[in-house]
């Protein structure tokens, strides 16, 4: 007889292929050399989460907010209803002259920026060259220019206030030194003086005499790592002091000139707390961002209409910050 074949039941080793042994080795050298631990992934993740909850928290949902109440006539009190939505009346009236504030801020905004691309830039900058130098105590000149720059612009207003004060401000005293009488009424005067009424230049110098600072320590900083041979070099073929920093030193600082006129703008748009500490941004110093707190906080509470305001105020302040990041953005890629 013969016995029945039965199944062999020993258990066989399948030769490892390469492929399969080098997949489950790569799994082992990533789990085992992985340079984030748990730990590091969770601070990792609270690290950019926190500060992005918080920006959309603060920064975005106001905008959107603003954007959405902007198409309301929305007063702060009654409840938000569709019966609110006015659509683009908001932005007719504005655009229509019908509010007569409107037009007059928009004009002492491009004269504020003006005046501060225009008259207190080149001064910081002059301010800067003199001081490269390495005069000597240029440190102490450069505490001295720097010093408003850390003071607030509520200080700063607080400040002017005393220096254009009729009673024993220093402008006014010296004035009647040299022979002038009466002087006038610095932040109370309405009368245009050169497309801009007096008042509003009282604030804008007070204004000034901050930025002026802010431009000079960056501007220094940028003349600080200008090749020195470039300087040399232009010497060398004879050019005086003003023909190198115009046709040398001034293009290699493009980058610095960027971001100074990108500053000098958002500065200019900006510009709230001295117009609004003087007298609330009222009689002669209207500005955009003025309008929006006397509409929006005030005792009127037309919150949709100060929200058109700052839409329009948000379009104006995003074409300087998209211009240089575009511009930003193409320097990396080259």
């Amino acid at each position: 007889m013969t016995r029945p074949a039965t199944e062999d039941t020993t258990p066989r080793i399948l030769p490892a292929t390469s492929e399969g042994t080098g997949v489950v080795s790569a799994r082992r050298r990533r789990s085992r050399y992985s340079l984030l631990t748990r730990r590091d992934k969770v601070v990792l993740t609270l690290m950019v989460g926190v500060p992005l909850l918080l920006d959309l928290a603060l920064i975005w949902g106001p905008t959107i907010g603003s954007i959405a109440l902007s198409f309301t006539n929305w007063r702060g009190v009654e409840p938000l209803t569709a019966k609110s939505v006015v659509g683009v009346q908001n932005y007719q009236q504005l655009f229509s002259g019908t509010y007569p504030f409107f037009w007059p801020a928009v004009a002492h905004n491009v004269v504020w920026l003006a005046f501060l691309m225009f008259v207190a830039t080149p001064i910081g900058i002059l301010i800067a060259v003199l001081l490269d130098r390495e005069l000597r105590g240029s440190r102490v000149f450069q505490s001295i220019f720097y010093l408003p720059v850390v003071l607030s612009l509520a200080v700063i207003g607080i400040i002017w206030q005393l220096q254009y004060s009729a009673d024993n401000g220093f402008i006014d005293v010296a004035l009647r030194a040299i022979g002038v009488q009466n002087p006038p009424d610095w932040f109370g005067d309405q009368s245009n003086v050169l497309v801009a009424p007096l008042n509003l230049w009282a604030a804008m110098v007070a204004a000034g005499w901050r930025h002026v600072g802010y431009v000079m320590i960056l501007y220094l900083a940028g003349l600080k790592s200008v090749d020195p041979a470039l300087r040399e070099a232009a010497k060398v073929d004879g050019a005086s002091e003003r023909q190198t920093f115009v046709n040398v030193v001034f293009p290699v600082m493009a980058p610095i000139n960027v971001v100074i006129v990108v500053i000098t703008t958002i500065e200019a748009l900006r510009a709230f707390d001295l117009a609004y500490i003087i007298n609330r941004g009222r009689n002669g110093l209207e500005l955009l961002s003025t309008l929006i707190t006397n509409n929006s906080i005030s005792e009127s509470s037309r919150v949709g209409f100060g929200s058109a305001i700052a839409v329009v105020l948000l379009v104006i302040s995003l074409v300087p910050i998209v211009t240089f990041l575009v511009r930003t953005t193409r320097a990396q890629a080259r």
